[in-house]
């Protein structure tokens, strides 16, 4: 479809596709949905009814496909009922991050009702790094376990699966994050991204993986999965960042109706600790008010208290992590805001020259590893550049985290830079890695070449492609009700950006914590609030704005106070 309408705004190129108004006129009145909502659909390549139901209406038939289809799943699950059987030792490797964590916990709330003789490890991020190591292996070894099943790590455990070989250990590898050019020489492999694996849906977080695995030897137990299962397929999935299309978009919306119907008591703290006051919990809400904190589990000393405050039924005991995690999350936001002032100024000296460079690097002894890819993530949504950030250890060794734009695979950057690197894994748009600090220039002037090769001006422009035209008339709570069968909204189903042409000030913006504006806006004998986060600048542009009319590039949300609902405007940029 092609782009007929593009606007220049303050911060970003805003992009409307070209629509066909009689076709959105047609579908608004065949499912009864507000027309900017009908718009959305059409813009999103949902133009036939084939295709609108299928995005609408998930449904296990037609979304989930049998868990035996992925590879190796059905030698792995007969491997941990020969254990189980046995009563061998099965040991889990996770990881720190809510994916590992979550996995972790799925693993032993299906695990330990079976009978299984099972344990898990969680690497210190400090103490350990990443994934499963050969020192794990051996420890294993030397304390009788016969199993090891790693979750949401492992594809790139070459050394840890030789040394199991050799050991007697068989080594089962549950990952989602890509293969490099061969995999570890492991008992079994489950990771839908082998390019032999041919199971339809590649996009699962690590979580997503595991519950495939246990849903299959459930299902030989003839055994209903536990209920807590969905709720943490959730939290991980979501967490991820992974794509909330196919099967994900089922699962993740049949998680929401479980937590929605009936709570845990982790997700009990997690809310009020988030301030999340609504009855029913959203995508949004689970990956802005909920998943950050329990990505601070993997800040605590043990991160297996991470794994015992999901799956605990003691609400004193959870109640005392979840303060914990409280004071963790905060001071993580308040490292998180430092770390970007520092890359920022660096920005503004032009010391990272974005006139003459494309790629944003940059590295430190004081940044903790834990909070460098959040960072890296905001940079790139305000520069619009692949952005690697480094944490500097003792040992002269730099541990990154990079986020990436669609238009730059990072992971395959990375692949092609292998020789400067000691390890790297992730996907296109988020990777991590480390390598000897004396490689970052030549890493930098690598990717930098990259980039020059591959990409196009317009490819590092800051873009906002808008969904659909919206009138502040439009904003009712049948909309805000016909948009919620667009949901569950995250990575590959963004919530609707909406175009809202020629609205006026009824009053001077103010500016609160010096960081966000806020306004009121008339157009067409409506008042609306609308609030622009994180936007300070344009608090002046509109002080000047007087009564003269803008556009604005938004989102519809509705906010709970007092036990009032009202439907209201998140802005995202303005055009003057």
């Amino acid at each position: 479809m092609s782009l007929d309408q593009t606007f220049r705004g303050q911060k970003y190129l805003w992009q409307l596709p070209a629509s066909d108004n009689k076709l959105i006129c047609d579908i608004g009145a065949s499912y009864n949905l507000s027309l900017p909502i009908a718009q959305t659909l059409v813009n999103r390549g949902f133009a036939d009814k084939s295709a609108i139901n299928s995005f609408l209406f998930s449904s296990l038939e037609k979304d989930v496909a049998h868990p035996s289809r992925i590879k190796d799943a059905e030698k792995s699950v007969d491997r941990l009922l020969h254990a189980i059987k046995n009563k061998e030792k099965i040991l889990v490797a996770g990881d720190y991050d809510v994916d590992g964590i979550t996995s972790s916990a799925m693993m032993m709330i299906c695990l330990l009702p079976l009978d299984a003789q099972i344990n898990f490890f969680l690497p210190n991020r400090a103490k350990d790094g990443y994934g499963l190591s050969a020192q794990v292996v051996e420890r294993a070894a030397a304390n009788g376990y016969k199993v090891i099943i790693t979750v949401d790590n492992g594809i790139t455990a070459f050394e840890p699966a030789k040394r199991a070989k050799e050991l007697g250990i068989d080594l089962i590898i549950t990952d989602h994050h890509r293969p490099h050019d061969h995999v570890p020489d492991a008992f079994a492999i489950v990771n839908p991204h082998q390019a032999d694996c041919t199971y339809p849906f590649k996009y699962f977080a690590g979580v997503g993986v595991t519950f495939k695995l246990l849903s299959l030897l459930y299902e030989k137990k003839s055994l209903p999965l536990p209920v807590k299962v969905y709720e943490l397929l959730l939290l991980g999935t979501v967490a991820d960042v992974v794509p909330l299309i196919g099967e994900n978009r089922f699962w993740v919306r049949h998680g929401l109706q479980q937590v929605n119907k009936m709570q845990s008591p982790c997700l009990q703290v997690l809310k009020k600790n988030g301030n999340c006051i609504k009855e029913r919990m959203s995508s949004t809400d689970i990956g802005f008010s909920i998943t950050p904190q329990i990505n601070a589990l993997g800040r605590l000393e043990d991160a297996r208290e991470g794994v015992r405050f999901l799956i605990d039924s003691d609400f004193a005991q959870v109640e005392r992590v979840g303060a914990i995690l409280f004071e963790l999350n905060q001071a993580r936001k308040e490292i998180e805001r430092s770390i970007y002032t520092q890359v920022e100024s660096e920005i503004l000296a032009k010391n990272i020259d974005l006139e003459k460079e494309n790629i944003i690097l940059a590295a430190s002894d004081k940044w903790p590893a834990g909070v460098i890819g959040l960072v890296a993530s905001r940079l790139v949504s305000a520069y619009g550049r692949p952005t690697l950030l480094f944490h500097l250890t003792k040992s002269g060794i730099a541990k990154g985290s990079c986020r990436s734009i669609p238009a730059f695979n990072m992971f395959d950057a990375l692949a092609s830079a292998s020789d400067l690197l000691q390890q790297f894994g992730g996907h296109s748009v988020a990777a991590g890695l480390s390598l000897k600090q004396e490689h970052l220039p030549k890493l930098k002037e690598h990717l930098e070449r990259l980039v020059a090769q591959q990409l196009t001006p317009d490819d590092l422009t800051l873009k906002l492609s808008l969904d659909a035209d919206l009138t502040l008339p439009d904003l009712t709570r049948k909309f805000v009700s016909d948009m919620e069968h667009l949901e569950p909204f995250g990575q590959e189903n963004k919530e609707p950006n909406f175009y809202i042409k020629g609205v006026s000030l009824v009053q001077k913006p103010t500016l609160l914590k010096d960081l966000h504006v806020k306004c009121r806006v008339f157009a067409d004998g409506v008042i609306k609030p609308v609030i622009f986060f994180n936007r300070p600048e344009l608090f002046e542009l509109l002080m000047n704005q007087a009564d003269d009319p803008f556009d604005i590039a938004g989102q519809v949300t509705e906010n709970h106070w007092n036990g009032n609902v009202n439907v209201e405007l998140r802005g995202i940029d303005i055009a003057l």
